[in-house]
């Protein structure tokens, strides 16, 4: 199959790639490394992106992020980081992306854990998280030519604890190869509409 990955270089994207890499063509996207580069907060590079491309099998979003602080301090603009950089982004690859799948392929985005075991200072990415996983389930009833949409929701990656220190008391990591399986499952096997959770 032929497999876009944007956001193949970050942890997620890297267990991504070591997962799908020697099974399938997969082309490494992100924003200054990789087989291609892309802004993904611009719906015109990514309609750029796809043109590249062309015809694909599958997509994988491992792409976003967002604000983190009490909400008692927050303000909106705070809170519309993670839709911004991490919602709209993925969206806009499905968006952009359904008149370039291939019938019967596939699209995965990725949410979080902190939607369904949320952290203080977490309340910002908790709501991107399950807008991600809320567009999945809806979007998969309205998909054209039997293309399938799933999510995966990883916890703590194993290699990034000490990035998130402080944020993640008591939580279990987990492993790089088990999320990269997540994904796996989500582009060769028939689930679709589903939040694939990795905890």
């Amino acid at each position: 199959m032929k497999i876009v990955v944007v956001g193949a270089t970050g942890a997620v994207g890297d267990a991504v790639v070591n997962a799908l890499g020697d099974r399938h063509q997969v082309i490494k996207v992100g924003r200054s490394s990789g087989d291609m580069h892309l802004n993904v907060e611009s719906s015109e590079d990514i309609r750029a992106l796809y043109e590249k491309t062309g015809k694909v099998d599958a997509v994988i979003a491992t792409i976003g992020h967002g604000y983190f602080g009490p909400v008692a301090e927050m303000q909106s603009d705070q809170f519309l980081q993670g839709i911004e950089h991490k919602v709209m982004p993925q969206v806009n690859l499905v968006l952009e992306g359904i008149k370039h799948m291939n019938d019967g392929g596939s699209f995965t985005l990725t949410s979080g854990v902190l939607n369904r075991d949320p952290i203080r200072g977490g309340a910002a990415a908790s709501a991107a998280n399950g807008a991600i996983d809320s567009f999945v389930l809806g979007a998969s009833v309205d998909m054209p030519r039997g293309i399938r949409i799933n999510a995966v929701s990883p916890g703590l990656l194993d290699v990034s604890v000490e990035r998130y220190e402080g944020f993640f008391s008591g939580f279990e990591p987990v492993s790089s190869e088990r999320v990269g399986l997540a994904y796996l499952k989500s582009v060769e096997g028939a689930n679709t509409g589903q939040v694939l959770v990795v905890d």
